[in-house]
């Protein structure tokens, strides 16, 4: 089966929710399943569609081989010209409200339909789509086991279309304690949080890379860390620093050398779907199987 065919039987799910951000709502339900699946959250970045992120990463093809369900949000051009989800614009990000409540009530859906269990659903997220991950997990920490950000924002960093752009441009100098506040501001009461990874590029030109620092700032202010507890590893591909609790990893950060702004994929001869999507670049590394890896989800599942 190629991707291709994997997305066709895709569906278009309507009526799961009141659904105030007016998103629409795509999941892959694999033909094999196992009893309590796991339900990994895709977020795209503007321009992209579902299919076209999904053709050029593979994340489709993993699930059918890994046994998960596989959601995809989807912005429309209605709400925004671009595509790109409204991580800046604070009705979209209110607790409860706009977006992010569209995207609770599809988690919430595909749990009750498909007997998710709720201790492993993931949610990664692409440039716009990073930023609305952060604002998910800052709003939602007790929805999600794992969070990936690639190319994303800090929560907090804008609340308007041009504080948004300004920072994405240039990034913004802020404490690591008034990072942390924005989170603490919307989840006062917070004490254990998800494992989070932020994946950013050194040559980004779109998102700047000081906005993966503030971002890995901001989680480490949270879980009440020290940037110096950080452990860095050097990799081919550029630098890896984890931040590890008691044997439990806290922050990733992945730092690729001279990549530019996407999800990095790894380079190989075959290249099907990456030209109908310019934000999925080939790289040294595999996001999607690194994720895959970080969520317990590389080996396949017993499925019926």
């Amino acid at each position: 089966m190629t991707l291709r065919l994997i997305l066709v039987v895709a569906l278009h799910v309507t009526g799961f929710g009141s659904n105030p951000g007016r998103l629409g709502m795509k999941l892959f339900v694999p033909r094999r399943l196992p009893a309590k699946p796991a339900l990994v959250v895709i977020l795209h970045g503007c321009g992209q569609t579902p299919e076209s992120l999904d053709i050029a990463s593979g994340f489709s093809k993993l699930a059918a081989q890994r046994g998960f369900l596989l959601l995809y949000p989807q912005q429309r051009e209605a709400n925004n010209a671009q595509r790109c989800f409204n991580w800046f614009r604070p009705s979209a990000v209110a607790r409860d409200g706009g977006e992010v409540m569209s995207i609770r009530q599809m988690i919430d859906h595909a749990c009750r339909r498909h007997r998710v269990d709720r201790s492993r659903v993931y949610v990664a997220g692409l440039s716009a789509g990073g930023a609305l991950t952060a604002a998910l997990l800052a709003i939602y920490p007790n929805l999600f086991s794992g969070v990936a950000i690639f190319a994303g924002m800090p929560y907090g960093a804008a609340r308007d279309a041009i504080s948004a752009m300004r920072a994405m441009k240039s990034g913004i100098a802020r404490s690591p304690a008034d990072w942390g506040n924005f989170v603490r501001a919307v989840s006062p009461v917070q004490k254990t949080w998800p494992h989070v990874s932020i994946w950013q590029g050194t040559r980004d030109r779109v998102v700047h890379p000081g906005n993966a620092e503030a971002s890995a700032s901001q989680w480490l202010d949270v879980i009440g860390m020290q940037a110096a507890m950080g452990r860095l590893v050097k990799k081919p591909w550029g630098t890896l620093v984890r931040w590890d609790r008691k044997s439990q990893r806290q922050v990733s950060f992945y730092s690729l050398q001279g990549f530019g702004h996407g999800l990095p994929v790894r380079s190989s001869k075959r290249k099907t779907g990456r030209a109908s999507d310019p934000y999925v670049l080939d790289a040294g590394i595999s996001g999607p199987n690194e994720l895959m890896r970080l969520w317990g989800l590389e080996r396949p599942a017993s499925v019926h």
